[in-house]
């Protein structure tokens, strides 16, 4: 319970899409893998009129480092954008975007204050809502020593969370719930590229 974790909460009521049926199964000569990806209620999702992303940066507070940050959310956006339907693309100065990235503390006006330093690390919202806030009272790091938070590990789960999918049971999954500091976690398994195609089927 200590480890630190994403914000957002855990569906304790698992969703019959990720209950193993016949269909969530993937078969082999030796073995069955039962999926262990999740939905929010409701099953939020993008539009296919959407699938075209942009994203800006607005913080709170200070940002620890900007250019790392930036490097950290481009590069996990291209992860998803590798294994989906979307493709993100960094908002002109000014301009409206879909997703809004930024740094808070504390009670920061979402109705899901930061705890400060420990446990929880960031959280972000459904389809189409679009926020994705990191706690700033975190150590972040794009290059993390065994104290730190790697930035786009991170950034690979919330921006999973942007698009639909909630947190797997899978502990090897990008969108397992917990991080342990000094680790970094960044290619999505094959529980994270089978849920965002179950839910965005064509």
């Amino acid at each position: 319970m200590m480890i630190p974790r994403c914000g957002v909460p855990d569906i304790t009521n698992l969703t019959s899409s990720s209950k193993p049926t016949s269909s969530s199964h993937h078969k082999s000569k030796m073995f069955h893998m039962v999926s262990h990806y999740d939905f929010p209620e409701g099953t939020p999702r993008w539009p296919s009129s959407e699938y075209q992303l942009t994203y800006t940066f607005r913080s709170g507070v200070q940002s620890p480092n900007e250019e790392d940050m930036r490097s950290a959310c481009s590069q996990a956006f291209q992860r998803w954008a590798s294994v989906s339907q979307f493709s993100f693309q960094e908002a002109t100065a000014g301009s409206r975007a879909d997703i809004v990235i930024g740094f808070y503390r504390g009670d920061h006006g979402d109705e899901d204050p930061f705890d400060g330093p420990g446990m929880v690390l960031a959280h972000s919202f459904p389809p189409q809502d679009g926020r994705f806030h990191y706690d700033a009272d975190e150590d972040w790091s794009s290059n993390p020593n065994m104290n730190q938070m790697d930035l786009e590990s991170v950034a690979v789960h919330e921006i999973g969370h942007l698009l639909g999918l909630a947190h797997s049971q899978d502990s090897n999954a990008i969108m397992y719930a917990t991080i342990p500091p000094g680790i970094i976690k960044r290619e999505l398994t094959q529980d994270d590229i089978d849920g965002i195609h179950a839910l965005y089927r064509n």
